[in-house]
């Protein structure tokens, strides 16, 4: 082997391990953990913060929301079972499918009032923003 080609083997090796993409594969966090992360969008308008969720395959009931302590989680969890039975073979195919994602809210939300829909594989939640309370000019108080 001529030097030149050991020069050229040991960088590629190097960026190869420490490349992310190449070396842990794409997928790695769902072939490690059998779980997948669903893309989520963030929006903020002046009155609420909107997060939307790409999770298809899913039924309205596999969701739970919840908050506790400014912590808004969003949990779902799907199971599957099919049986074939015929005279020849028996065969039977489980499939589990889950995620969970959390995040930590502004201070100026309003729990309470968090709103939830699921449809066409899209899970949207609206959060709204409290009311501002509102500013009082100031006001100079003449001591009599």
């Amino acid at each position: 082997m001529s030097k030149h080609k050991n020069e050229s083997f040991a960088p590629t090796l190097f960026s190869d391990i420490f490349n992310d993409a190449k070396f842990f594969g794409r997928n790695w966090l769902e072939r490690e953990f059998g779980q997948s992360f669903p893309a989520v969008n963030i929006h903020e308008t002046s009155r609420e913060f909107n997060l939307e969720f790409a999770a298809p395959g899913f039924k309205k009931e596999d969701f739970k929301v919840n908050v506790d302590d400014n912590v808004l989680t969003i949990h779902a969890e799907k199971q599957e079972e099919k049986n074939d039975e015929t005279k020849r073979y028996s065969r039977r195919e489980f499939s589990y499918n889950s995620f969970s994602r959390s995040f930590t809210l502004p201070a100026n939300s309003n729990s309470e009032k968090i709103n939830a829909t699921y449809t066409d594989g899209i899970l949207k939640l609206s959060v709204p923003k409290l009311e501002e309370t509102k500013a009082f000019p100031k006001k100079e108080i003449t001591v009599a």
